[in-house]
């Protein structure tokens, strides 16, 4: 089988082992059917250099030979002539990418750069962080176009044990789902780009995600809660969280103008991102992210409470005080942190003897308490902005057992009346 017309040369050595002759004579005997110029070798009339598929005990010193001449392509592979094969049907087919000197942690910089101004800030800093610390040290030496799905199946298997850079063990599945899908799409980038003819991480499986146990609040669990965080600044933030289902973010871009003490609604325009280079503010994820939800009364009131010592401790602080409009701020209204904001609300739960919970737990308990209460779960899903109630139930199919008991048990109990009421109506 020979490539169609057009198309490179390709040329199998699979003889080097066996040749009495140094391999650089018996390579230029080799490649003397095909026109091409070998720099200290003679010259062969300069043209195309064709493809050449070598196997070989001596392929390093071979391939460190060639590279430094720069004659041709070099793969190296255990069967030469299922690669020959291979090679020259994906030149016919148009489908053939031409191998280059490229290395996995050359091309992932390339990759970060082109994924700069196409994902926020913080996902940025994320894959930089993914990219730098955990995929370029097992796979950054490796030759873009030589690397395989064994060599990816196996970088995932020692992140799972070893992963972690302080040297205390593996990494979680989850984050090698997160390392598997960055890893994935940068190389999905490597085939838009023709430097790769199909994607290795396709053929890897990565591990299954262990699901993180989520911690939702009783109301009793609440009122302890907010007991709790009386003199406190986040008691505000908790009651927001607990009432509405606003994420972190969302809580602290807040703005007064977003909210509406008279029809007792707020909207969500906004969330509150943190960078190694600052805060900023950005737009929700998701044209749903953007919601506006129903205020409780309870809420409202203690809204208008904290407005009017806002406004108070504007006055006090004169000129000082930074004035965004926000909620929630610093106490000179600056954007309040909201690595810092984690950090006071995690030192409150410590000091206040309650079991360990995050915030975003809080946004779980909202939603845990409403499916409780029998509100519809599409009306839950639009109160915590997710794309589709599939993610409500997905997320919180823990309470569904209890609200399929609920149903039959309300199914039971009209059904008999209805039963009831028409014996009766018989007598």
């Amino acid at each position: 089988m020979q490539p169609q017309p057009g198309g490179p040369p390709v040329l199998l050595i699979d003889e080097l082992d066996r040749a009495d002759e140094p391999f650089e004579a018996f390579l230029l005997e080799a490649l003397s059917d095909f026109q091409v110029t070998v720099p200290e070798l003679g010259t062969i009339k300069a043209a195309e250099p064709p493809i050449v598929i070598i196997t070989s005990n001596r392929t390093r010193e071979i391939h460190d030979a060639l590279k430094r001449r720069c004659l041709y392509h070099w793969v190296d592979y255990p069967d030469a002539e299922r690669e020959l094969a291979r090679v020259i049907n994906e030149i016919n087919t148009g489908s053939f990418v031409e191998p280059s000197h490229m290395t996995v942690a050359d091309f992932l910089e390339q990759w970060l750069d082109h994924a700069r101004n196409r994902v926020s800030p913080k996902t940025h800093e994320r894959y930089g962080e993914l990219t730098r610390v955990h995929i370029v040290p097992s796979l950054g030496s490796y030759k873009l176009s030589q690397l395989k799905p064994l060599h990816i199946q196996g970088f995932y298997s020692d992140a799972l044990v070893k992963g972690r850079k302080d040297g205390r063990g593996g990494l979680s599945p989850q984050t090698v789902v997160h390392i598997h899908r960055l890893l994935r799409a940068a190389l999905q980038q490597a085939i838009r780009w023709q430097l790769l003819a199909r994607n290795p991480a396709d053929a890897v499986d990565p591990p299954r995600p262990t699901k993180t146990e989520m911690r939702a609040l009783t109301e009793a669990e609440t009122a302890t809660l907010l007991r709790a965080s009386e003199r406190s600044s986040l008691r505000l933030p908790i009651l927001v969280a607990v009432t509405t289902g606003l994420r972190r973010g969302e809580l602290l871009a807040l703005r007064w103008s977003d909210i509406d003490l008279k029809t007792g609604e707020t909207s969500v325009q906004r969330t509150l991102e943190q960078t190694k280079e600052g805060l900023r503010f950005k737009e929700p994820k998701t044209q749903r992210a953007s919601r506006t939800v129903a205020l409780a009364a309870i809420t409202v009131e203690a809204l208008k409470r904290h407005k009017v010592q806002q406004a108070e401790r504007r006055l006090q602080l004169g000129p000082v005080y930074e004035d965004h409009g926000l909620v929630f701020a610093r106490d000179d209204g600056s954007p309040w942190p909201p690595d810092a904001f984690s950090t006071a609300f995690a030192s409150l739960i410590r000091r206040s003897g309650l079991p360990r919970l995050r915030f975003h737990d809080l946004r779980h308990s909202h939603a845990s308490q409403l499916l409780r209460q029998g509100v519809h779960p599409k009306v839950v899903s639009e109160r915590l902005g997710h794309s589709s109630i599939n993610t409500t139930l997905d997320t919180y199919s823990h309470v569904v057992p209890g609200m399929q008991r609920d149903a039959a048990l309300g199914v039971d109990r009209a059904l008999r009346q209805a039963i009831d009421d028409e014996n009766t109506k018989k007598t």
